[in-house]
């Protein structure tokens, strides 16, 4: 696909519903006791592999509107071992996720996924579980994943990398434990807290701090009523290409802004970008509001680990922000980039470096020197990475000559509609 430049974004849009939180909703509606609804469901590839997996689980997920699902819960326990393994597609969030869930249920339950998930880590979560009481097989670390539930006892587990899907999946898993609570000790940034506000509002007793994370024992889950907010990392790339278009005018409406994941509106405003959010209000339990991003001259900025949990997913576009900023920008303590869809440090500097960019790889990340005037353009690959193909598309409105992106569809992962939505608002 050819994304031509443009002089700038001007309007009014949309995303949708926050995928992580769609993950959690599906999965913790599959075993609440009663119907879980969710509005503005946050509809793509990965999503839909969580609802294909539950069903395969034997739960009803009925479909009542294109952006309203209903889960029919069966309790804590009512999950069923399929006939076949449960294929989690793309999405590292539903495997990590769901493993947490089947370590407390009876039966033997495997696990897989497309190529790029079957090359990801699955260790991480499969030594805690273990420490648990679960038997977790892996194929030297990676899935298929194999489990086997049973009786669990309570842990505390200090994360060795920053990931929400690990605490997840441990903090999941303590819903069954014998005895509680079930801790999880974070040493740096605090990572994602979707899942500990979830389980809160369906009852779990939680306790969350921006260093521990604990829950403990239930006997069952309420279900809830659900409207989403706008998933951040798909509003993400619209705000980078209005920061960096300089006749741009662009709010972004019904946003989720939970602190835990918009670290990347700090970095812009470091940049120098104008970054507003306003009508702030609370939607399903998250705190949301509509932003806006307004273009002006940037400068340099450094990313330190501790940083990286609040916006691992829109690293990529810190990078092409920095193409176009005075001075060197640096990201470090980002090593977790290279277990993602692709190795995005590799991907990231490759595919810029393609455009015109003065990047170059780190092992825990990148360096990258503005440039005087836009990036030529050029051919990218998407490498079959969703943030690869949405970052090709602002790279090519930011470009002298426009980008080709190979593999563009791979944007349908996390947002169907992408490329349409973005042209809806494109000035040229």
């Amino acid at each position: 696909m050819k994304v031509r430049p443009a002089a700038a974004l001007v309007g009014d849009v949309a995303v949708p519903g926050v995928k992580s939180v769609t993950h959690r909703a599906l999965l913790l509606g599959a075993i609440a006791d009663g119907e879980t609804e969710i509005r503005n469901f946050g509809r793509a590839g990965d999503t839909e592999s969580t609802v294909a997996a539950v069903r395969a689980l034997g739960v009803g997920v009925e479909d009542v509107d294109v952006d309203t699902v209903v889960v029919h819960g069966v309790g804590l326990r009512g999950l069923r071992p399929p006939d076949a393994p449960i294929d989690c597609g793309n999405a590292g969030t539903l495997m990590r996720l769901l493993a947490g869930i089947l370590a407390g249920q009876d039966g033997e339950f495997v696990l897989t996924g497309d190529e790029s998930l079957t090359s990801r880590p699955m260790e991480r979560i499969a030594e805690p579980l273990r420490a648990m009481g679960a038997e977790v097989d892996t194929e030297d670390g990676r899935p298929p994943l194999r489990v086997r539930g049973g009786k669990l006892r309570p842990i505390a587990y200090e994360l060795p990398v920053a990931s929400a899907q690990v605490k997840s999946c441990v903090l999941l898993a303590g819903l069954y434990a014998e005895d509680g609570p079930t801790s999880v000790v974070e040493r740096g940034a605090q990572t994602r807290d979707h899942t500990e506000r979830m389980l809160a509002a369906m009852g779990a007793r939680v306790q969350s701090s921006p260093r521990q994370a604990s829950v403990w024992p239930v006997e069952g889950l309420r279900p809830l009523q659900l409207e989403l907010a706008g998933d951040f990392s798909s509003a993400a790339p619209f705000l980078v290409a209005a920061a960096l278009l300089a006749g741009s005018e662009l709010r972004v409406h019904g946003v989720n802004v939970n602190t835990t994941r918009t670290g990347f509106l700090d970095v812009l405003e470091r940049m120098g970008a104008r970054v507003t959010i306003f009508n702030r209000r609370s939607v399903a339990g998250e705190p949301a509001g509509d932003v806006e991003v307004r273009p002006a001259p940037l400068v340099a900025v450094t990313v330190e680990a501790g940083e990286v949990p609040r916006l691992i997913d829109e690293l990529p576009l810190v990078a092409l922000a920095g193409t176009h900023a005075r001075g060197t920008s640096v990201v470090r303590g980002a090593t977790e980039l290279r277990t993602k869809e692709s190795d995005r440090i590799a991907t990231v500097v490759g595919g810029l470096r393609a455009l015109g960019a003065r990047i170059s790889e780190r092992p825990d990340g990148f360096e990258v020197t503005g440039v005087p005037r836009r990036l030529r353009g050029g051919r990218m690959s998407a490498h079959g990475d969703h943030r690869l193909a949405m970052l090709g598309a602002v790279a090519g409105l930011a470009s002298v000559d426009g980008v080709d992106v190979e593999g563009a569809e791979a944007a349908a992962i996390s947002f169907p509609g992408f490329f349409e939505l973005l042209e809806s608002v494109t000035r040229r």
